[in-house]
């Protein structure tokens, strides 16, 4: 039986973050609207080369050939393309083999209002200006930044890595680190025992971890059957920090693969070894570094408070 669509994991994705279209905007920033019309009509069946969200899109569907009767995952695809100048990208769907059938294009308007109306969990594009949009309006967003596209066809896990506080959490502990210090946020966290209240992506974890428990049932009766899903947190907190992040994630019933607390080390070197096929993270800092991980930047939260 498939998911009813309040429990399935649904992702909006924009044609910025699933493609590389550096060369249309190229032809749209340098030559125009008319031009850039020409240009995707000669181009219709040119595939777009893949973007940063790709290998992170591609696995999450796999979900649906591997639960056939769950279908769990959906990916809308949100576009400020017109319908006319979207086929190319339609095309380069069908070209990749992707399970993507619902899409809407605004002809160069923000799509971020009309994310409610399918039920996402998440909105992923390159667009700074279209990903604060939907934070300011209370919407679970990120931009993917820049990288290297590593897209290894032989991999068929999925691995997934979150910061902690201002992403899955709320920013409740960041504002006592960036208001009183170190100690105070020590002092707190030892002192302080409930769980956090939820962050802009807990619905997003607690969606991904529904996959996680499909994985559980289906290896309790299947012994050949190897998880693909890992879910990995990457936090600069430690110990005795770390007991509250322990707490919160008990508390959603949600387990992860693996947790990493620093304690300040930085967080790409455990991020070069593990190879997650997309990170989130609410400080830019932890982030501008960061060459051929798949990052995405949470604009929310004191963090990116000016």
């Amino acid at each position: 039986m498939a998911f009813p669509i309040e429990n399935k994991l649904v992702v909006a994705v924009s044609s910025s973050a699933l493609f590389d279209l550096t060369e249309s905007d190229k032809v749209y920033n340098e030559r125009g609207l008319a031009e850039y019309r020409r240009y995707q009509e000669e181009n219709i069946n040119v595939p777009l080369g893949k973007g940063v969200a790709f290998p992170f899109v591609k696995r999450l569907l796999s979900f649906n050939e591997l639960f056939s009767d769950e279908q769990p995952v959906e990916v809308v695809l949100l576009s400020r393309n017109s319908p006319e100048t979207g086929l190319r990208v339609f095309r380069t769907i069908e070209h990749y083999g992707l399970d993507i059938s619902r899409a809407s294009f605004f002809s160069g308007e923000s799509p971020y209002k009309y994310l409610p109306a399918f039920n996402a969990s998440l909105f992923l594009s390159a667009s700074e200006r279209d990903v604060k949009r939907a934070c300011d309006a209370g919407y679970a967003a990120g931009r993917v930044l820049k990288s290297e596209v590593m897209d290894d066809t032989s991999d068929h896990e999925l691995r997934i890595a979150f910061d902690f506080d201002g992403v899955i959490a709320d920013d409740e502990s960041e504002k006592i680190y960036k208001e009183h210090g170190l100690k105070a946020f020590h002092k707190h966290e030892a002192t302080t025992q409930r769980p956090l209240d939820p962050g802009p992506l807990a619905d997003l974890l607690m969606k991904i971890s529904n996959l996680q428990k499909l994985e559980t049932e289906r290896m309790s009766h299947d012994e050949n059957y190897h998880r693909w899903l890992k879910i990995s947190i990457v936090t600069a907190r430690n110990a005795p920090a770390h007991e509250r992040v322990v707490n919160t994630l008990k508390s959603w019933g949600v387990e992860v693969t693996e947790a990493f607390f620093l304690g300040g080390i930085s967080k790409d070197r455990v991020l070069e070894i593990m190879r997650p096929h997309i990170f989130f993270d609410d400080q830019m800092s932890h982030l501008d570094h960061l060459r051929n991980v798949p990052a995405v930047h949470i604009p929310m939260g004191i963090a990116n408070e000016q």
